[in-house]
């Protein structure tokens, strides 16, 4: 029975903290007792409880900012070297993308005119065509997404997967690693993203300018995006 850890970085009081759990439980397939969790904010992991795991988790952040920092980064980021240095199975989405190519020498900055919130088509590059990952989701497909913090430089280990119209930057994969990192939420399916922006409805409007109602109504199922963890885990076991 594989084992994860999942690295998350919100408050006590964020009501998404279990929810997250719960999506990347459904998205891979697993049960909720598979998935241990690792506050970043108490600091990082230590190697013991990395290697007591198959994988590592990383998915979004309610109120911390990887371009803005703070005390809790630079442990962080440190847990995200440690799992570059130890080939430590990982997949990272959004806030865990942004401090994964932070911590591996890439640069994170927060645009608010580069922000994307909702069903946004994703386009593979060539490397994406090709990766046995990525490959299967096709040249184009839609990906649930919330950011104003954007990758603008991927760090030199890093090859691009994916970008869209607005961020060149939508995924990657670490050279010689089982690492992989996306801007969008693949952990997210249509119902688990609609209740994750009711968390957030200030958000929504200062990004979109729509009200919740509005705005709920424009998002999309996303089939593609929905497979993904559950193919990294079949290529992992293949590999």
């Amino acid at each position: 029975m594989d084992r994860f850890l999942l690295l998350q970085i919100r408050n006590a009081d964020d009501l998404m903290r279990d929810q997250e759990i719960g999506c990347f439980a459904r998205a891979l397939n697993c049960d909720r007792s598979q998935i241990g969790v690792h506050d970043l904010l108490a600091g990082a992991p230590t190697i013991r409880e990395l290697d007591a795991v198959d994988v590592v988790l990383l998915g979004g952040s309610g109120d911390y900012s990887v371009a803005e920092g703070g005390d809790w980064l630079p442990p962080a980021l440190l847990a995200m070297w440690e799992l570059y240095e130890l080939g430590k199975p990982t997949f990272a989405s959004c806030w865990g993308f942004q401090a994964m190519a932070k911590a591996l020498g890439g640069e994170v900055v927060t645009d608010a005119s580069r922000a994307e919130l909702g069903s946004i088509e994703v386009q593979l590059t060539q490397a994406g065509r090709n990766d046995p990952l990525f490959g299967p989701l096709g040249d184009r497909f839609l990906a649930p997404m919330g950011h104003q913090d954007c990758v603008v430089r991927l760090p030199p280990q890093a090859v691009l997967l994916a970008r869209s119209e607005t961020n060149q930057n939508q995924a990657f994969r670490v050279k010689d690693r089982p690492i992989y990192g996306t801007q969008f939420h693949p952990e997210l399916d249509r119902v688990a993203f609609i209740e994750r922006i009711h968390a957030y409805p200030a958000y929504v409007e200062s990004i979109t300018g729509d009200s919740l109602e509005v705005f709920e109504a424009s998002v999309q199922d996303t089939p593609a995006t929905d497979q993904l963890l559950s193919r990294f885990m079949q290529c992992l076991r293949e590999s």
